[in-house]
């Protein structure tokens, strides 16, 4: 299957700008689009809470096994308390206009499979799955999806300002063809999951409610986080790698099996290597995570802080991000239901959770892997 993004999707995205919703904001409330959040552990609130504050979209259902955590996000989203639900089918069932998908990752392709049949609008969280086989359901529902519905996955980079700004150099040619792009994923473990590491699970139950501590539910480090560095090199480079070589490990033990180190060369089909650095055993409050590409005449740095341009040492220029890019992500996201432009990037999205598979299957075999070779698998 081939799974390449179309170039005039690309095209669109990339000269899409980011405009107020002012226009929209004067529709009348009970016109708003009415949006249901499943899960609500940790990103599913962060979201839903800019998609409330930012744009005219209103929370109206709550989905999770945890009352408390519906509880809780409610109260931190303020407004019109939303209905809770247990089971995601009777979220879907009622009358949200949208879901926003933030369940663990090992759920996503269920859950994204049925908010496509039931009709919705849909900004699923990153990666698209564990593994080849959720990606390839991933990428079939999405063929399958209505054409009206907007299907959006939270690589929220796509949509930040300085990040369209920046893609937009290297469209018009101004940074020359890129030589090398390089990614840096660098952070320190949060106090909370260091403790919780030091402790192995009694039961399944509190396996799963740590399940981004185990490949076989959050896909390990690269995929589950270093994803949104991948996406960034897919998008800049302009494809998708054929091949990757790597290596990683763990050096702090504990709970799960999780890398907590890995470096992956990625080869394009144009002969640019991607180069990805990523770790949560970083220094304790350490963060650096950017990318960079050395073009043939600038080197374009990009980051969720800033973005900076090297033409020469006289000429090395940095601009700080405006704000958060999760609001730029959703304001489009909702702009476009009310507007009736849909867009689908849910094939997109797999594409770099593959990209992402395929340096953990390269780590695990020890070898270079092929794209190719990962698909038949």
């Amino acid at each position: 299957m081939n799974t390449k993004m179309h170039p005039s999707r690309r095209a669109v995205l990339a000269s899409a700008a980011i405009l107020p919703l002012a226009a929209v904001r004067g529709t009348a409330a009970n016109d708003a689009i009415k949006v249901g959040v499943i899960g609500t552990g940790n990103r599913g609130p962060h979201v839903a809470g800019f998609m409330a504050k930012h744009t005219p979209a209103r929370i109206t259902a709550l989905c999770d096994l945890v009352d408390e955590r519906m509880q809780r996000t409610a109260q931190e989203i303020g407004g019109p308390k939303p209905k809770f639900y247990s089971d995601y089918r009777q979220l879907l069932d009622s009358d949200v206009d949208a879901v926003l998908i933030a369940t663990p990752v090992y759920l996503h392709a269920e859950h994204f499979e049925a908010a496509v049949k039931a009709g919705k609008h849909i900004y699923i969280e990153k990666p698209a799955s564990v593994d080849v086989a959720g990606c390839k359901r991933i990428i079939k529902a999405a063929d399958s999806a209505d054409r009206k519905l907007n299907i959006m996955f939270g690589f929220q980079r796509r949509y930040g300002q300085l990040y369209r700004k920046a893609y937009g150099m290297v469209e018009r040619g101004e940074v020359g063809e890129i030589r090398l792009a390089t990614a840096r994923f660098m952070k320190s473990e949060s106090a909370a999951a260091e403790v919780a590491r030091r402790h192995a699970p009694a039961t399944e139950k509190e396996k799963l409610e740590h399940w981004y501590s185990w490949k076989e539910y959050s896909g390990d480090l690269i995929v589950e986080n270093n994803i949104h560095s991948i996406d960034v090199l897919n998008w800049f480079v302009g494809d998708k790698p054929v091949s990757a070589i790597g290596s990683g490990g763990t050096r702090r033990q504990g709970r799960g099996d999780v890398r907590d180190h890995n470096f992956v060369a990625y080869t394009y089909p144009n002969g640019t290597q991607g180069q990805l650095t990523g770790t949560t055993a970083a220094t304790p409050g350490y963060r650096e995570v950017l990318e960079q590409f050395f073009g043939e005449k600038v080197m374009l740095e990009t980051s969720e802080t800033h973005m900076r341009c090297f033409r020469s040492r006289s000429n090395d220029t940095r601009e700080e991000s405006p704000r958060n890019m999760t609001i730029d992500a959703v304001e489009d996201f909702v702009k476009r239901i009310a507007e009736g432009r849909p867009d689908n990037t849910a094939i997109r999205g797999a594409e770099s959770t593959l990209t992402a598979i395929l340096g953990r299957m390269a780590m695990d075999a020890k070898r270079e892997v092929t794209w190719d070779e990962m698909m038949k698998g």
